[in-house]
């Protein structure tokens, strides 16, 4: 099952030339998830992936740069004749965001149900799940976990062979976890079935000071995508404002035991690829992702999780990796400079 993660926006609190407003896709296979919609987010899709009809909308809260692209989204999303479902969850106050936001979205033909959590309450998926967790930021605001459930061990067919289990039906019901009858007597999975493997972990933080619960929720994560707004030498301003610093986000990445740390929400006054040694010190296994990144995450016996520079855009349809101007031309897209990050 592939899972992917496209960055859509990764500035901090105003978007900028390079950087737009808080935005993470999350495909796991055919499924589509989208982790804060800030101002732009539909145009950042154009501009890479296309107009992805997501599944569901996750708000970490409800500050502007984390939700103003939603009513340009969920209307769009109308006038291209969307019909199935949409969900959009967060945290408390998210039915009261959505009755200040009913004049500008209008009536939608398409079903949009709200879901207010808890912090501990999680949203169940057919093999995973995402749970809330509180964050530390200057409003109530939650992370979010991709949690995906244990795999059975692999299945090892020689060993069943030999104890006289016929190939078919019975080796798929060995895998399901049922026992047969081979012609040596009863055979159960644990005899065939190797140590049940972990499923993948991916953590978002939307903006949070350092805290016990991001360390909690991103126990031995694959990729922990989160908040570093600040250098060290504005320690205090974080403080203040409910932020981290790089070093304090790299700091909880060592404590989790995460195996990719994305740090996001930087501020425009930093250089990007300078400050991210700050990082490196503490933690070396991260990466400050630009807008159209995008990290692939395999499973663990199968690689650590990877970035892709400009992912999004390269391994894009050709349709989306222009955008139509009015006269039916192409504008051009934005290409920073290569970077080591």
């Amino acid at each position: 099952m592939d899972l992917e993660v496209t960055f859509l926006g990764t500035g901090a609190s105003a978007p900028s030339a390079r950087r737009s407003t808080a935005a993470v896709l999350v495909a796991r296979g055919g499924e589509r998830l989208l982790f804060d919609c800030g101002e732009g987010t539909q145009r950042q899709m154009q501009k890479s992936i296309g107009l992805t009809q997501v599944d569901e909308i996750y708000l970490t809260h409800f500050h502007a740069d984390h939700m103003m692209g939603l009513p340009g989204l969920l209307k769009t999303y109308e006038l291209t004749d969307r019909e199935r479902p949409l969900k959009v969850f967060g945290p408390p106050g998210l039915k009261e965001l959505f009755t200040v936001l009913r004049p500008l979205i209008g009536r939608l033909r398409y079903p949009l149900e709200l879901g207010e959590m808890k912090a501990g309450e999680r949203v169940d998926h057919d093999e995973y799940a995402v749970e809330a967790f509180e964050a530390a930021h200057n409003v109530r605001a939650f992370g979010w976990a991709l949690v995906e459930d244990d795999r059975p061990g692999r299945f090892d067919p020689e060993v069943a062979k030999g104890l006289g289990v016929r190939e078919g039906p019975d080796f798929a019901r060995l895998q399901r976890g049922e026992e047969v009858e081979g012609s040596k007597g009863t055979v159960k999975p644990d005899q065939v079935m190797g140590e049940t493997r972990e499923g993948r972990i991916i953590v978002i933080t939307g903006d949070t000071a350092p805290s016990p619960q991001t360390v909690a929720a991103a126990a031995d994560a694959d990729l922990l995508i989160h908040d570093a707004t600040f250098t060290e030498e504005d320690v205090q301003r974080a403080a203040e404002t409910g932020h981290s610093t790089l070093g304090q986000a790299a700091a909880v990445a060592a404590e989790a035991h995460v195996r990719l740390l994305a740090l996001v929400h930087i501020s425009a006054r930093y250089h990007v690829g300078k400050v991210l040694d700050e990082a490196r010190e503490v933690f070396p296994k991260c990466v400050a992702p630009r807008d159209f990144d995008q990290i692939v995450v395999p499973f663990p016996e199968r690689g650590a999780p990877e970035l892709i520079q400009d992912g999004a855009r390269k391994r894009a349809v050709p349709a989306a990796q222009g955008v139509p101007d009015e006269q039916g031309g192409s504008a051009d897209v934005l290409n920073e400079p290569p970077r080591s990050s």
